[in-house]
């Protein structure tokens, strides 16, 4: 035959990285499936899309606001959930989808890395994208956070790109324009944290107006292409409900809050953290539960010593680094006080927010401070010793996740009742998996 098994091992670098891309994104809907479905955020969000797809009535508001009994207005978060359902009728059609979209943007934010930060081993800002803490736990799971980061990478990368000081023309400008407009209307209709992102927007108009006068109504022209992509599915609402009524009552979670000032420190740790090994939040609401946790899977409790003692480490000396005066790249400066005023303005953000400082609420900055961390290591991977700490650090990570998913699978996931909403999803009654919280609009 002539055939042996090394050659099987012999296979063109692209095929080698589709067989990668294939194994992460088998890994993630791996861990998206065995998270947490019956809590009831993400039973409300799947509720959403099995609403639609069950009686195929137009959503016109998506996500719940609990503190103020709102809702934020658009179909999109309806239609991710519950589109897939038409194509295949199974409980696990949403995961699949989102999987899609969040392994498709952290491969653009990884590719997007890559040639920002060259001094960082590409195969160490792909593994660790694809595996952090933070975009596995929150962007493979049915919650409105976890399609935020689609809306989220996109929208900086393009920002970075209109900026003078920062791009390094790896999109074109018109495009950069349209994925900007389409990935702010995303985001507007999934999650509150869409306010961060309008001085970011502000900043870019301003940029290009000053640079290429007269084709700012270019600029605008691109802008709105890719906005009415995106926030056309916010016109039906309009429509029905008015300029006043549409808004879902969201205003109401714009309150002065100066209370949140004083909490400088915890908004910085939690925003730095967001491009560490954070993991304890994950595995246990409280103490007790975490060590419930390690008590039955005692085996896991070195790896997750060593990768939860670099996740403390690292933003430690992401703050530090902040002031290293050595020069890391030519656009070291650019980045540093990018992600500076990126920081400011999530901090000053919840002096006007009804609750405090939870790290999920400013989940759409992750890519900023990822594209900043790496910067931040790349003097590190210039010696051999801490590229294989760093190796050991993504197999150390991969086993804690892979530990939880099936610690987690059988008493909190979609397949400890796997069968109702399957019941749901034949019948096409979306009672049957529970009911809309009383003040929702849809």
């Amino acid at each position: 035959m002539g055939y042996s098994i090394t050659s099987l091992f012999r296979i063109k670098p692209w095929q080698r990285i589709v067989l990668l891309l294939f194994l992460a994104y088998a890994f993630r809907l791996f861990f998206g499936l065995l998270s947490e479905f019956w809590f009831e955020d993400e039973r409300q969000i799947y509720l959403l899309g099995l609403k639609f797809y069950s009686t195929g009535k137009w959503p016109f508001f998506g996500p719940d606001v609990i503190y103020t009994s709102s809702q934020i207005p658009g179909a999109l978060q309806a239609l991710l959930v519950g589109l897939p359902f038409f194509i295949l009728p199974i409980p696990e059609a949403p995961y699949i989808l989102l999987n899609m979209l969040s392994l498709a943007s952290l491969s653009l934010l990884a590719w997007y890395c890559t040639k920002r930060s060259p001094d960082v081993p590409g195969w160490f800002i792909w593994s660790w994208l694809l595996t952090a803490p933070w975009t596995l736990n929150y962007s493979t799971q049915v919650l409105n956070s976890s399609y935020v980061l689609t809306g989220g990478i996109l929208f900086f990368v393009a920002a970075m790109e209109s900026y003078p000081l920062l791009s390094k023309k790896l999109i074109p400008l018109g495009w950069a324009n349209v994925i900007l407009g389409f990935s702010f209307f995303w985001v507007f209709q999934l999650h509150l944290s869409w306010i961060i992102l309008v001085p970011f927007l502000l900043a870019s108009a301003y940029f290009q107006l000053r640079g290429f006068g007269k084709r700012i109504f270019l600029s605008i022209f691109e802008f709105l292409t890719g906005a009415l992509l995106s926030g056309s599915l916010l016109i039906p609402t309009f429509i029905k409900y008015g300029m006043n009524m549409s808004a879902g009552g969201t205003s109401l979670n714009v309150r002065f809050n100066p209370a949140n000032l004083l909490k400088f420190f915890t908004v910085l740790a939690r925003f730095l953290s967001l491009a560490s090994f954070e993991i304890s939040r994950f595995i246990g609401a409280d103490s007790q539960a975490r060590l419930d946790f390690f008590q039955k899977n005692p085996w896991v409790t070195p790896f997750a010593l060593f990768a939860g003692l670099v996740g403390i480490i690292q933003p430690v000396l992401m703050l530090f680094l902040w002031f290293y005066k050595k020069k890391t790249g030519e656009d070291w400066r650019g980045i540093k006080y990018f992600s500076l005023i990126t920081f400011i303005l999530v901090y000053l953000s919840f002096a006007f927010s009804v609750k405090g400082p939870s790290s999920h609420a400013f989940y759409v900055v992750l890519p900023v401070v990822m594209v900043y961390s790496f910067y931040c290591w790349g003097i590190f991977f210039k010696k051999k010793i801490w590229r294989r700490l760093a190796a050991i650090f993504i197999i150390c990570g991969i086993i804690v996740h892979a530990c939880l998913a099936i610690s987690n699978g059988p008493g909190r996931s979609l397949y400890k009742e796997r069968n109702i909403p399957k019941l749901a999803i034949e019948k096409k009654d979306y009672h049957l998996l529970g009911e809309r919280r009383p003040f929702s609009l849809y």
